[in-house]
This record gives structure tokens, C-alpha cells and sequence, in this order.
């Protein structure tokens, strides 16, 4: 299933927090964090059998999160969603990736998905299902798992949003610390939702917090390689302060070249 929540332009000095637990086979090879070579730079942890992401941020400010969804249409082909995500971290924009994201779905040759891509500019949802839809993020929290962002229907998504909103989040280091409290929150019973998933060999392989800020020195990259509440975060803020940094850097360039 997996869930992303993105709590988008609400705090001021961070205006992109997010909290990512992907779910996927246990046995599939969870790869840390890395910087991918090319330009732009990207931060992600990189799928090894498809080469792409579910969740990624690249030297532009710009995060791509994606998670599977309910599709009932058959499609004429399967190509790689983590593969169309490592693309679209490839534009400039959230709004020129948003545009790749809609010409690419719309040729009906993936599987159900929904990205939330976003930058310091704009934020948006694609809805990638039956029908294909692009939303602009509404201010505040979006949590989106296999269904449409916020919706009300899907309780995990409603049990993360009610344990993320208990407190006031008006910090990045707030939202940081719920949020790892929150993703770890383990199975009580078969038949209550939880964040951290168990079924059988199917269940929680990672999770992730980020903080993009106004600054580059000011992010924050988290990475959990297993189920949170079995596996502490390691911090990879520094990888993504340097990527940032050289975006910065490279937009002064050409701004003075221009």
C-alpha cells in the first residue's frame, strides 16, 4: 500500500515536510539513500530491479513521492512507476513534472499510482487510476496511501492524520518527531489499521522523513532501512544539504550568466 503525508506550506521556514512508509515484499532488497550522478543530482533510495524510486528529491528543491494504487483498467503494457519517478526528478519544476507525469499516465501503460510532487512554487497530486487527475496540494496536511489523497474512506490514512494533527506542528523538528513516533506506530490487532504493516510476507521495508527548507544548510534526510519501530533512522541530512547547495549555486551561475 504504503502511505506519504506531506504537510506542504504550513511552516514557514520549512514549507515541504514528509513522512513515507513504503511497503513492498520482504523479501525485495531495500537500497539506502544515494546521490545519483547526472544532473540534476538526486537524492533517493534507488530500486534495484527497476532503477527508479518511490521516493526521491533533487538538487532543485523538488520531491517526487509515489505510491501504488487501486486500478480496475487494464493496461496495454506494465512500465516502471519507480522508473517514471526518477524521470520526473529529472525536470526543473514540480509544474513541468507534473506535465511529464500526465502525458506519460495518460498513455495508459502503467499500473495504478498516485505522485505527490512538489516544490517551493507549486504542489500537486496526480491521481494515476481509472481516471487520470492532477490537483493542486491543498495548504496543510495530504496523506495519500492507494486511494485519492485525503481520503476519508482509507482509515489508515485517517489514523495518520489524526496522530499527525494531536499536536500544533510548527516546526520541522515538531513534525520530524511526530512523525517518526507516528510511522513506527506498530500493529495492535489484525483488524485495526496501523502505519507499520505486517501480513505475511508483505509488509513495512522502510521509511523515510524529509525536511526541505528555506536554506540549504537547514534540511533534514531520514532513512529507516526496515520497519521503524524495529530499526532506528540513520541520517543522510548531509547528502542532501550538498545537492541542494549545488543547486543554489548553479542557479546563481546562470542568473549572473544571463
Amino acid at each position: 500500500m504504503s502511505l506519504l503525508a506531506v504537510l506542504y506550506k504550513l511552516v514557514p521556514e520549512s514549507p515541504i515536510l514528509i513522512a513515507f512508509n513504503r511497503e513492498e515484499l520482504l523479501t525485495h532488497k531495500v537500497n539506502k539513500p544515494t546521490i545519483q550522478s547526472g544532473k540534476p543530482r538526486i537524492l533517493a533510495s534507488m530500486d534495484g530491479v527497476a532503477g527508479g524510486t518511490w521516493l526521491g528529491v533533487n538538487q532543485h528543491g523538488m520531491m517526487v513521492g509515489a505510491t501504488p494504487r487501486k486500478k480496475y483498467v487494464s493496461t496495454m503494457a506494465h512500465k516502471s512507476r519507480e522508473a517514471l519517478s526518477r524521470d520526473l526528478l529529472k525536470s526543473v519544476s514540480a509544474r513541468d513534472a507534473v506535465n511529464t507525469a500526465m502525458e506519460e499516465l495518460h498513455s495508459n501503460e502503467y499500473e495504478g499510482v498516485n505522485y505527490i510532487i512538489a516544490d517551493s512554487e507549486s504542489g500537486w497530486i496526480v491521481h494515476g487510476g481509472n481516471e487520470l487527475e492532477a490537483h493542486e496540494l491543498e495548504e496543510g496536511l495530504n496523506i495519500v496511501s492507494d486511494r485519492n489523497v485525503n481520503d476519508p474512506r482509507d482509515e489508515r490514512v485517517a489514523m495518520a492524520k489524526r496522530l499527525l494533527t494531536l499536536q500544533t506542528l510548527d516546526s520541522p523538528v515538531k513534525f520530524l518527531a511526530v512523525a517518526s513516533k507516528v510511522l513506527a506506530r506498530a500493529p495492535s490487532s489484525p483488524d485495526r489499521p496501523s502505519m507499520v504493516v505486517r501480513d505475511g510476507d508483505y509488509g513495512t521495508v522502510s521509511s523515510t522523513l524529509v525536511s526541505l527548507g528555506v536554506k540549504p544548510r537547514d534540511a533534514i534526510y531520514q532513512f529507516a532501512n526496515g520497519s521503524p519501530d524495529e530499526n532506528k533512522f540513520e541520517d543522510y541530512s548531509p547528502m542532501l544539504r550538498d545537492i541542494l547547495s549545488r543547486g543554489l549555486r548553479e542557479a546563481r551561475i546562470k542568473t549572473a550568466t544571463v
